[in-house]
């Protein structure tokens, strides 16, 4: 059956949100995703609709393909965080959309946006898809030129890499949440009396060059140092969340869902004992960063 162009259009407007929300995925940018969305109508446009079974379907895999597409761009041309005050004019002129804005209130889905920008744009594409939107491999396969089976194997391999394996027994890692929420829920709040409570008397911060606002000390010794410093990056803490580091508890800071920071903690007990705050581009890629939560069944 021939589909007209009003039809077309009424199908696109109905599944326009769904097709958001998987270029937002992928992508990690509304902007991004919205340009996807737009560029997949005026495709869908030029190639037609006609014997479609599946509108959402057919659309759905045009997107993909297009932010495909933008994510090998993206790797080519990627340009590298390299100063405070960057992170500084982000924070200071950050003006989220209703995507970032639901991802902001949900720290499993920020982490998830840095943790997904670590994986190859292939690998980005079937954890996605199968894993958040419940494409057949079938289908993923023919988006990536590969086999199903292949298709599968990519998806297993990014799910292992976005949950990751913990480092200490579940009940630690447990623990070691409760202590990290803690901070940050202090950092946000700016209470100075709950910071102090999760920090050992005699914390030590570490910090490379690229994570500190200059001129500033590198090592900082003592609670009472380490929260007056912590409380005074307190917007910093509103795109900051929990994540494995490492195998540990750690934290992520990413506004627009972008790695700006990352703070490995040490734990003793119920309290903080050592950061080491890492900015410098190199660092950060040598991390093994994860979801703090067990990947579900493939």
């Amino acid at each position: 059956m021939d589909t007209t162009l009003a039809e077309l259009a009424e199908h696109f407007d109905k599944s326009r949100n769904h097709l958001r929300a998987v270029a937002f995925r992928i992508l990690g940018s509304a902007d991004e995703a919205d340009d996807a969305v737009q560029d997949a109508w005026l495709r869908a446009c030029r190639g037609g609709a006609d014997g479609v079974a599946d509108m959402t379907a057919w659309l759905t895999t045009i997107v993909a393909r297009i932010c495909l597409d933008m994510l090998r761009s993206r790797r080519r041309r990627r340009e590298e965080f390299t100063d405070m005050s960057d992170l500084d004019a982000i924070i200071a002129h950050d003006d989220p959309g209703p995507e970032e804005e639901a991802v902001r209130a949900n720290s499993v889905g920020l982490a998830l946006l840095v943790v997904l920008d670590t994986l190859g744009p292939a690998e980005r594409i079937a954890y996605v898809l199968h894993d958040l939107f419940a494409v057949p491999f079938d289908a993923i396969a023919e988006i990536l030129q590969r086999t199903p089976a292949a298709a599968k194997k990519l998806a297993s391999r990014a799910r292992h890499r976005v949950h990751g394996t913990a480092a200490v027994p579940a009940a630690d890692l447990a623990r070691q949440r409760r202590v990290v929420e803690a901070f940050l829920a202090a950092s946000r709040a700016g209470d100075l009396p709950a910071l102090l409570a999760v920090l050992a008397p005699d914390v030590v911060r570490h910090a490379d060059a690229a994570a500190l606002r200059r001129p500033a000390r590198t090592e900082l010794r003592g609670a009472h140092d380490v929260a007056r410093e912590t409380l005074s990056n307190a917007a910093r803490a509103f795109y900051a969340r929990p994540i494995l580091v490492d195998g540990a508890m750690g934290v992520v800071v990413a506004p627009e869902g972008r790695l700006r920071l990352v703070l490995r903690m040490t734990i003793d007990g119920d309290r903080i004992t050592a950061i080491d705050v890492v900015a410098d581009p190199g660092r950060l890629r040598a991390l093994h960063l994860a979801l703090a939560d067990p990947a579900p069944a493939p």
